[in-house]
């Protein structure tokens, strides 16, 4: 998993970064860092260095960009959770422990201000907005990826476990957004074990 958040001052960018990806990568840290209604095109276009006609060319709108940059941050994230797995081994519990010991990682980053899908939730309030459509798209994606954890577990309930562990990861990526280090998440694997365990122990 990413965090986008990255400084203030704009950085300087690869001559092999293409346009696009200039304006997108630019993007990304200013809609994370300031919030996406914060932020407008002229200024995505100066901190890329980039003309408003390129921008444009690319993105034909800010939603367009919006939605270029949250499937960015999936591509990201998921590229993350599969790395993880890799090295997870294959001992269905230890698998679970690596995601969410990645997760508790991430979150205590220094530049971390929240999942940046949740943030786009907050900020959109009508439901067939483009940018709720693609952040409703990574929430379930993540509830696949939970059950697919959880089934090999053989518990009682899986489709209840997978509710709960997705409930237990959404707190945490809000509680750490608001209390920093020493906010509950840190609890996340403990209290996944600890559900696990009654799943398991029931008659």
């Amino acid at each position: 998993m990413t965090s986008i958040a990255k400084s203030a001052k704009p950085q300087a960018k690869p001559q092999t970064e293409s346009v696009r990806d200039r304006i997108l990568n630019t993007a990304r840290e200013l809609f994370y860092r300031d919030g996406i209604h914060a932020v407008g095109v002229d200024t995505v276009v100066a901190q890329s260095g980039v003309a408003k006609t390129s921008l444009y060319r690319w993105f034909p709108s800010k939603d367009a960009l919006v939605v270029a940059v949250l499937q960015k941050e999936a591509e990201d994230r998921w590229a993350g959770w599969d790395y993880t797995a890799a090295r997870a081994g294959s001992e269905p519990r230890a698998r679970l422990r690596a995601q969410l010991e990645g997760i508790v990682r991430y979150v205590t980053g220094p530049k971390y201000r929240g999942c940046p899908f949740m943030n786009v939730t907050a900020e959109f309030a009508d439901p067939q907005h483009p940018a709720r459509a693609v952040a409703r798209e990574i929430m379930e994606e993540l509830r696949r990826r939970v059950r697919a954890l959880v089934e090999p577990l053989e518990v009682r309930d899986p489709d209840e476990l997978t509710e709960q562990l997705v409930m237990l990861i959404d707190g945490a990526f809000s509680s750490a957004q608001v209390f920093g280090k020493q906010g509950p998440h840190q609890f996340l694997v403990a209290a996944a074990d600890a559900l696990v365990d009654a799943q398991l122990n029931k008659s």
